[in-house]
């Protein structure tokens, strides 16, 4: 059975309109915005990953060519406008979004996105949105989705901001949060990573709301540059291992089909790239990846390694996770172990790479849904992780070894705060200046950190720190 098809009996079936209730004739059954809707309700219900589930759906269903590019632009779209899109619905119902069935609103919301944000003619987004309501949702409820989006439709998205965001001069933060689509928390927190610029902060809201292109990395020893530049990709701007793909399926890249290239953010490649590239004294022959799932900078860093004679152990608390390690390299050493409790020896690794588990706020951009499950609460929670992780990064590596402090996401408690804490207490780590070691990347910040960003890059937020274990 298909999700969200139970309750409905044939209402599901594919092909012509039918009958309904006394010989009214049934919505033809709209198979992208089914995928869309059933996308939202698979990430409400279940707290699905969007970008992980659209695949499985588009697939499972035959759906392919511009029906598969229209359901993600709705799902995506939808997930991403989804703050602003609620405020706008509030103005135009009877009743706050919250006191609306779940189903029911999530089917408005994708026709609010269609109505101010897509090419779609508005008389086409609200009837082809009250038949997706008639046939998922109920008659009933069809007739309350009609009259909210008639209403939405006498305004467009410009015209309804200053209607539903606070005026800029009296509360920034709030005007650029329902400007933007995010969480209050997270606007700040971001307001406060660029150093408090208004201007900066709502570029960086805006290129979250941007779809992202597909950067592709060639992993040294298995493919080239060259060689996906061949396939249709585009050299990358920083990254000597990436490439950009325009368009098309990246699995339609033979090197990508044969594992010798993968999917993998600029700004991903490069800081594993900046923790090879700081000198070292003496033996360099060992190197560890303590949270290396789902693999992407293992799988480089591996190849890097195998290319001079060294050797990396990676590894990962979650079983699922270190087999994709293990698919991803191909020399290194892969093991289920918890960082905290560490399964190695102290003091005997050269290069110490910890990403840590955080936010994610960095790549707000390719899990649209994240910015509306994460909440303040799990930044202290994730905090108090991160500093063991570090902690237990600086104890694996030798007197001289480097360590590089990594998190995709630029809050401050994530990156400044915990490397500043756990520098200052332990006083056997002293920290570089990254940005030395990523000598063609401009705007990395004031240092001695390096910060990645969306509107100045093109990358994910990445946060980089690299530290040196004293002698």
């Amino acid at each position: 059975m298909r999700q969200g098809e139970g309750r409905r009996g044939g209402a599901g079936r594919p092909g012509g309109a039918g009958r309904g209730r006394g010989g009214r004739p049934k919505p033809a059954r709209d198979e992208a915005r089914n995928v869309a809707y059933d996308l939202l309700r698979a990430v409400d219900e279940r707290d699905a990953y969007a970008n992980l589930l659209m695949p499985t759906l588009l697939r499972e269903r035959g759906i392919g060519g511009r029906d598969a590019a229209l359901a993600t632009e709705l799902a995506y779209g939808t997930l991403r406008g989804l703050g602003t899109y609620d405020e706008i619905i509030a103005a135009c119902s009877d009743r706050p979004p919250e006191e609306i069935d779940p189903p029911l609103l999530d089917a408005i919301r994708l026709g609010v996105h269609q109505l101010l944000r897509t090419r779609v003619p508005a008389h086409a987004a609200v009837s082809a949105t009250v038949d997706l309501v008639r046939l998922r949702v109920g008659t009933g409820a069809s007739k309350f989705a009609n009259a909210i989006l008639r209403k939405v439709a006498t305004r467009g998205y410009d015209q309804w901001l200053p209607i539903v965001a606070p005026a800029l001069g009296d509360d920034p933060v709030g005007h650029l949060a329902v400007a933007h689509s995010h969480p209050r928390w997270i606007t700040s927190a971001l307001r406060d990573a660029v150093g408090g610029d208004l201007e900066e902060t709502a570029a960086l809201l805006a290129a979250d709301n941007e779809r992202p292109g597909v950067t592709l990395v060639a992993w040294p020893g298995r493919s080239t540059v060259g060689e996906l530049v061949e396939a249709g990709a585009v050299a990358a701007r920083y990254s000597p291992y990436a490439a950009y793909l325009p368009e098309g399926d990246p699995a339609s890249v033979e090197a990508v089909a044969q594992g010798r290239a993968a999917v993998q953010d600029e700004a991903s490649q490069l800081v594993a790239l900046a923790l090879t590239r700081v000198p070292v004294e003496g033996d360099d022959r060992l190197w560890l990846d303590m949270c290396a799932g789902p693999g992407g900078k293992a799988g480089l860093l591996d190849a890097l390694a195998a290319q001079h004679d060294r050797r990396l152990l990676a590894a990962d608390q979650r079983f699922h996770r270190a087999r994709l390690v293990w698919r991803a390299t191909r020399k290194a050493g892969v093991i289920t172990a918890d960082g905290t409790e560490p399964a190695w020896r102290e003091g005997v690794f050269d290069r110490v790479l910890v990403d840590a588990p955080c936010t994610g706020l960095g790549a707000l951009r390719r899990r649209p849904e994240a910015r509306w499950r994460r909440s303040p609460e799990s930044v202290p929670e994730l905090g108090a992780l991160q500093r063991r992780l570090l902690g237990t990064a600086l104890d694996a590596a030798r007197p001289g070894g480097v360590v590089a402090y990594v998190t995709c996401s630029p809050h401050l408690a994530e990156t400044r705060t915990v490397v500043a804490d756990v520098v200052g207490r332990r006083g056997d780590a002293e920290t570089l200046d990254a940005r030395d070691h990523l000598p063609e990347v401009d705007h990395l910040g004031d240092g001695p950190y390096a910060q990645f960003w969306p509107h100045r890059h093109g990358t994910d937020a990445m946060f980089l720190a690299l530290l040196r274990k004293r002698s």
